[in-house]
């Protein structure tokens, strides 16, 4: 009973500080589940289950206020819903060992980019095969690495010349057709603790709330992101310090 009670203030207060800063908290619970002892295939299914359910209490939100422009949404949706279960299918055949260095790779790059990343378009003329592209791609990473995907999306798309501030709408939607098709391809040979998964799951959508509502009240942006940074970073070298001890 301690440990699931740990578990749910950990999801909380994770999602109460990512969702203020407009993201997922997944990316940073996986690795800490991981170093409390859970096996870390497990890790990512339970984030992924967590993360889901935080982004589609921002998609309702976002749908009610009529801000989601569907047309653009569409087409990275259906891809990663598609290929974010054959990143989650093919991560058992990889060694864990690998996985964790790709997981750890994208604690760096997302925590670097919450702090240097410049929203620098270099590409402007958009194809209709883009959007396809990019969900495919985004989603199968997804899918393999246990994550949402928006870590990879956001940054991904305003390289590509999309609006900032519609993409930022967009991946609260999008992401939950990756989290939860690839949670569904991990339940399916990962065994689970379903009371676990409740408690963390009601937990997040309960911090994803309250950290979305307070987003609206103007917080300074730009210090939520450097903590968040800041945590990532602690998590990506906690993670390479175990690769190098144990080597």
């Amino acid at each position: 009973m301690s440990d699931y009670f740990l578990y749910g203030m950990l999801s909380f207060a994770l999602s109460l500080l990512f969702s203020m800063g407009g993201t997922g908290s997944g990316i940073a619970l996986i690795p800490l589940l991981h170093f409390l002892g859970l096996d870390f295939t497990v890790a990512k299914a339970v984030g992924l289950f967590a993360g889901a359910s935080t982004t589609i209490t921002s998609s309702v939100m976002n749908i009610k206020r009529k801000v989601l422009d569907l047309r653009f949404v569409w087409p990275i949706a259906l891809m990663m819903l598609i290929f974010a279960p054959l990143g989650a299918y093919t991560s058992q055949f990889i060694q864990a060992e690998y996985v964790k260095v790709l997981f750890m790779l994208l604690l760096f790059y997302s925590a670097t980019m919450m702090l240097f990343g410049k929203k620098k378009a270099l590409l402007h003329s958009h194809t209709k095969i883009l959007p396809f592209l990019v969900g495919a791609i985004v989603g199968f990473m997804a899918g393999l690495l246990g994550v949402g995907g928006g870590n990879l999306l956001i940054p991904l798309l305003i390289i590509l010349g999309y609006d900032p501030k519609k993409v930022a709408i967009s991946v609260s939607f999008v992401v939950p057709f990756a989290a939860l098709s690839s949670f569904a391809t991990y339940a399916s040979y990962v065994p689970l603790d379903w009371k676990l998964l409740l408690t963390v799951a009601l937990a997040a959508v309960a911090g994803g709330y309250i950290g979305n509502y307070l987003m609206h009240f103007k917080l300074e942006q730009k210090q939520i992101k450097k903590i968040m940074a800041l945590l990532l970073y602690l998590l990506a070298f906690k993670m390479l310090y175990s690769f190098i001890t144990v080597s």
